[in-house]
């Protein structure tokens, strides 16, 4: 692993200044021309990144997965706000190339072996796995094969489940990663942070770069304690309007609130450099053991990745790559973990019939 690596033209960790990303996501609401707009905005506020997120409905969620119930705002299925935010994969391309003409990096979220495959044929410098992907090992090992600069977020993941991740990539020599700390409850209370998390993951995993990806709804106190406590990535999401419809507007930053948070960031780097102590409000210090928060235990059951069949499966058949898939259950039961996967289909058999949808377990697999 490296303590320094580079995305694009531009170095992170080490003794470099903290790479701000601002993360658009879902945020342009299906419309190009406000994909632009954001863009614009960070590279306004001088960020070194955006960020935008490429999956599928149907590799994410089962259709009957039910309501999402995070966030503010009325209840709504799950499968179909997903569907909604779909990124069309023909506009990469165009966002990669006006974001680069901004001087921003571009890149994804990938959440899923298809979705990868596109962005690197459209030359992505880097990829992104959101928190409940830490535990899908097939991804992580597909996508630390093409030894480009990976970062990933832990929130509601337990520490041995972030060794598990780095371990993959260390056997895939991927040495150019980064790991940021988040808490996955999105408009998160300040209270509820624990910022300590970011200079133990420093002193755990000495040699990769540490990060901080802020789910509240302020634009400086947690990315100022951050950067304080270590934190060379701080990643942000960013709206054009907190009212606009949608689950990840309210606690984004608009881009006024942006521009603070960047000067922020910039301005907290130089008290450092002059030895200026920077205080951090008890607060956000919480509890420095990375750990399933109370407040992520919905989240995490609801989008942790486990086995699903995706089609009907007979009594005594084998699981197979195209008769299972990794999905997130939502308020499904939950199947076995991801890393299992790869042992099911080498010749496991169903011990009854498993219906299209149902979850994988230990109680309908066969030993071989």
């Amino acid at each position: 692993m490296s303590k320094e690596f580079t995305i694009g033209k531009t170095k992170i960790g080490g003794n470099n200044p903290c790479f701000i990303v601002a993360e658009i996501g879902i945020n342009f609401n299906g419309k190009y021309e406000n994909a632009l707009k954001l863009i614009d905005a960070a590279a306004h506020a001088k960020c070194n990144a955006v960020k935008f997120q490429l999956f599928f409905a149907k590799d994410m969620y089962p259709p009957a997965a039910g309501d999402d119930a995070s966030g503010k705002g009325r209840k709504k299925n799950i499968y179909q706000i997903v569907k909604d935010a779909e990124l069309p994969k023909t506009w990469i391309p165009k966002l990669k190339k006006y974001a680069n003409k901004k001087r921003l990096e571009f890149f994804c979220t990938v959440c899923e072996e298809k979705g990868a495959d596109i962005l690197k044929s459209y030359g992505m410098d880097a990829f992104k796995f959101a928190s409940y992907e830490i535990t899908h090992v097939p991804l992580l090992r597909y996508v630390a094969k093409f030894q480009k600069p990976i970062i990933f977020s832990c929130g509601a993941a337990q520490i041995q489940e972030i060794a598990q991740a780095l371990d993959v990539f260390q056997e895939e020599k991927n040495k150019k990663i980064a790991l940021l700390h988040c808490i996955a409850h999105y408009g998160a209370p300040v209270s509820s942070l624990n910022l300590s998390v970011v200079a133990m993951l420093k002193t755990a995993f000495p040699n990769i770069v540490i990060g901080y990806s802020d789910h509240s709804e302020d634009a400086v106190v947690a990315p100022r304690a951050a950067v304080a406590l270590g934190a060379k990535i701080i990643e942000k999401h960013i709206t054009l309007d907190k009212k606009m419809p949608g689950p990840d507007h309210f606690f984004a930053l608009e881009p006024g609130e942006l521009a603070l948070m960047v000067k922020t960031i910039r301005n907290t780097e130089r008290d450092i450099k002059k030895g200026v102590a920077i205080e951090i409000p008890k607060e956000l210090l919480g509890s420095s053991e990375r750990k399933a928060y109370a407040s992520e235990t919905v989240p995490r059951n609801f989008a942790q990745r486990c086995l699903f069949a995706i089609e009907d499966i007979r009594q005594g058949e084998k699981f197979t790559k195209k008769n299972i898939r990794i999905l997130r259950p939502g308020n499904l039961k939950r199947g076995l973990e991801p890393k299992y996967y790869e042992v099911l289909v080498k010749g496991y058999r169903a011990t009854r019939d498993v219906k299209k949808y149902e979850s994988i377990t230990w109680s309908n697999v066969l030993t071989i």
